[in-house]
C-alpha cells in the first residue's frame, strides 16, 4: 500500500516534552506543522520510567510554556505518573497536531526541503525539528565477559521496582542520579554493591532542580558573552540529594566501590583480583542521543552527536535539534529548559519562513 506524501512547513519528530514545547510555539506562528510520535499514548519517556521516580523540582518549577504544572496531591516533588498526565493534558489543552503511533525511519534531503519517511507515510517539510531525546538509546560499557555473565543484566530503561530483587545480590553501576536513586530503594530489599568510575559527587543538600537550571543558564550566558565562566553544574557535583537518596546515605547504603574490570559467568572481578558473585547487574550508565532517523543526512560526529549552532544543525540549515542535553541548550532535557530552547528555535524558523526560506 502506497502512502500519500503530506506537505507541511515544519515536521517535529518526537512527541515528548521537547516536541510539545515546540508545538506550543509553532501553534502561535500560524505555520502548518505536525508532531510525529512513535508511542501509542501521550507522555513520552515518562511512561517508561521506574515507578518511584520523582522530579528534582516542585511542580511550579517544572512546567512547559503556557501552563504551569498543577501540584500533585500530597507530593512536594511530582511523580513520573503525574508528569505523564500533565503532558497528555498539555497536548489536548493546546490542540497540538500529534500523530501517533508514527514510526519515523529516516529523514532525507529533497529539493528545497526535508522528507520525513515513516512506516505510516511521509511528510515533506521545509524544516524538521528532531526531539526524540535519549531514552531509546541506552549505553552499556563493553566490558570483557559481559556476554558470559549468566545472571540478569538490565539498564535503567528496564528497571521498574525493587521487589523482584528481594533477597538477591545486586550490583548497580554508574555515578549519576539514576544509579543513586535506584540503589537507594534496592538497598532496602537486596544486598547491593555500588560500582563507579570515580567517587560519587553529591550536590549540596539544598540544591534541587531550580538551582540547577539557574546555574546552567548563568554558565551558558557567560559563555555566550565571552566573560569569565562561573561554576557549572558539573563543577558542583553529579547527584541531587532527593529525600530517598539522603535517607540511604544516612543509613550507610551509598558506599561506592571502584569500577570492576570484567565479568565472569557468576559475577564481577576488580583489577586487584577480588571478585563478587551477584544475581543481577543494573547498568545506570547513561544514554546517547537517539538520532538513527537522521542517519541518511550524514551529520553525526564521532561522539554520536550532530554539531549545532544554537539548536540548528551546522551542516543542514533545515534541521533543528531540541532536548538532547546541554549541547542543544542549557538544561534542554528538562521540562522547564525544553520550553526556553523551543521558543528560540521556533522564532528562528518563523523568521526563515517569513523570509521565504
Amino acid at each position: 500500500m502506497q502512502h500519500r506524501e503530506h506537505t507541511v512547513d515544519v515536521a517535529v519528530v518526537g512527541g515528548g516534552q521537547a516536541g510539545l514545547a515546540a508545538g506550543y510555539f509553532l501553534r502561535r506562528t500560524g505555520a502548518e506543522f505536525v508532531i510525529l510520535d512513535d508511542r501509542t499514548e501521550p507522555g513520552g519517556a515518562w511512561n517508561e520510567y521506574w515507578d518511584s521516580l520523582r522530579l528534582f523540582s516542585p511542580a511550579g518549577h517544572s512546567m512547559l510554556p503556557g501552563w504551569w504544572m498543577p501540584e500533585e496531591e500530597g507530593q512536594a516533588y511530582p511523580s513520573a505518573r503525574h508528569v505523564t498526565w500533565y503532558l497528555g493534558e498539555y497536548e489536548r489543552r493546546y490542540g497540538l497536531p500529534v500523530h501517533r503511533p508514527v514510526h519515523v525511519e529516516g529523514v532525507e534531503r529533497v529539493r528545497g526541503a526535508l522528507r520525513v519517511n515513516a512506516r505510516e507515510g511521509s511528510w515533506r517539510a521545509r524544516y524538521v525539528i528532531s526531539a526524540t531525546g535519549t531514552w531509546r538509546a541506552p549505553r552499556v560499557p563493553d566490558l570483557p565477559g559481559r556476554d558470559l555473565y549468566r545472571g540478569r543484566q538490565l539498564h535503567t530503561v528496564d528497571y521498574r521496582a525493587p521487589e523482584e530483587f528481594a533477597g538477591q545480590r545486586v550490583v548497580v553501576v554508574g555515578g549519576g542520579n539514576s544509579a543513586a536513586q535506584i540503589l537507594a530503594e534496592l538497598s532496602r530489599v537486596a544486598r547491593t554493591t555500588w560500582a563507579t568510575l570515580r567517587p560519587p559527587r553529591f550536590l549540596p543538600d539544598e540544591v534541587d532542580g531550580r538551582a540547577l537550571f539557574a546555574i546552567a543558564t548563568r554558565h551558558q550566558n557567560a559563555a555566550r558573552d565571552g566573560g569569565p565562566l562561573p561554576p557549572g553544574v558539573g563543577d558542583l557535583g553529579d547527584i541531587v540529594v532527593v529525600p530517598p537518596v539522603r535517607e540511604a546515605r544516612e543509613r550507610g547504603a551509598l558506599k561506592a566501590e571502584p569500577m570492576f574490570d570484567r565479568l565472569t559467568p557468576t559475577g564481577v572481578v576488580w583489577s586487584d583480583g577480588s571478585s563478587l558473585d551477584c544475581d543481577a547487574i543494573v547498568w545506570c550508565t547513561g544514554f546517547a542521543p537517539a538520532l538513527d532517523h537522521l542517519a541518511p543526512l550524514g551529520l553525526t560526529d564521532g561522539r554520536g552527536r550532530i554539531p549545532v549552532e544554537g539548536t540548528r544543525a551546522a551542516a543542514e540549515p533545515r534541521l533543528f535539534l531540541l532536548g538532547y542535553g546541554d549541547w542543544t541548550g542549557p538544561a534542554s532535557a528538562t521540562l522547564i529548559g525544553a520550553g526556553r530552547t523551543a521558543k528560540t528555535t521556533v522564532a528562528r524558523i518563523s523568521d526563515s519562513l517569513a523570509a521565504g526560506g
